[in-house]
């Protein structure tokens, strides 16, 4: 019972908070768009109708349709399953990986582990994450499971060097020294103890990171090496309107769009629930 009043006080914070509402709106957008495409969607997305191109938008084809005929509201309602499934993958790959490595490495500070893992972060960093995941979607072939690959092992250390920095902050904490001398294992205590207690900043750096990797694999649909034909994408879509632009500047438009809507929403996502979870930014509202 007592918890109430505080999950109510969180609720207020969150519905008072309009950068919040707004990105978890747009984003909720693009989710819904998403799910429905499963089992609805206005026009088949595959199907090509020569006889029906480069249509502008109307209350048949709400987005238009492109130069083979299709219809773009259905094709970039698939799109946000693919972007959003794509960026879904990728990123869990990188807390499922990321996470525990830098968690272990914080427990065993200045150990062999630790460097290893630490120099492994830098050599990935030393890349630029799209040149890194065109270079891999490039030797393995493109498709949509490559983009998950090359973008989940970029989030990797992402995750790893936050999940270690925020965790070496907390090593020396009384709650953690307490958990030592109970004789509990460093295991254990990054399980139990700091693992909850920098579940926040993951969380917001998750919907940092879901944002990059949506424009990510719009990046590598863009240039060929994301998801492949019939499958539509927002990158591809981009891609195909290029050399339409001044006959059918709808084409570039929409898909351009979603994609801007989408990661604004997902920012601004993000920076509300960081400042939902410091209690100094949220008493200051």
């Amino acid at each position: 019972m007592s918890a109430d009043p505080a999950n109510r006080s969180l609720l207020r914070a969150a519905l008072g908070h309009p950068a919040f509402v707004i990105g978890l709106s747009l984003s909720a957008l693009f989710i819904v768009l998403a799910l429905v495409s499963f089992i609805w969607t206005p026009f088949d997305p595959t199907k090509l109708n020569i006889a029906n191109k480069l249509k502008t938008p109307s209350l048949e084809n709400w987005f238009g349709t492109d130069h083979f005929g299709r219809d773009m509201f259905s094709m970039i309602m698939v799109g946000a399953r693919v972007s959003i499934a794509v960026a879904f993958v990728a990123v869990g790959i990188g807390v499922l990986l990321g996470v525990p490595l830098g968690l272990y490495a914080a427990a065993r500070r200045g150990s062999l582990f630790d460097e290893i893992i630490m120099r492994g972060n830098d050599l990935v960093f030393a890349f630029p994450s799209l040149l890194l995941a065109i270079m891999i979607t490039a030797v393995f072939g493109p498709g949509a499971v490559n983009a998950i690959i090359a973008i989940g092992i970029f989030n990797v250390p992402v995750f790893a060097r936050l999940a270690r920095g925020a965790a070496l902050s907390l090593w020396t904490r009384d709650f953690v020294l307490a958990a030592r001398v109970a004789g509990k294992s460093r295991v254990r205590i990054s399980a139990e103890h700091i693992l909850p207690n920098i579940a926040n900043l993951l969380i917001v750096q998750g919907t940092i990171q879901f944002s990059l990797a949506i424009l990510a694999e719009a990046a590598l649909a863009y240039v060929g090496l994301g998801a492949q034909p019939p499958l539509p994408s927002w990158g591809r879509m981009l891609a195909d309107a290029q050399t339409l632009i001044s006959l059918a500047p709808h084409m570039a438009l929409f898909p351009g769009f979603a994609i801007i809507i989408t990661v604004l929403g997902l920012n601004l996502m993000g920076d509300g629930l960081r400042d939902l979870s410091d209690p100094k930014l949220r008493r200051g509202r």
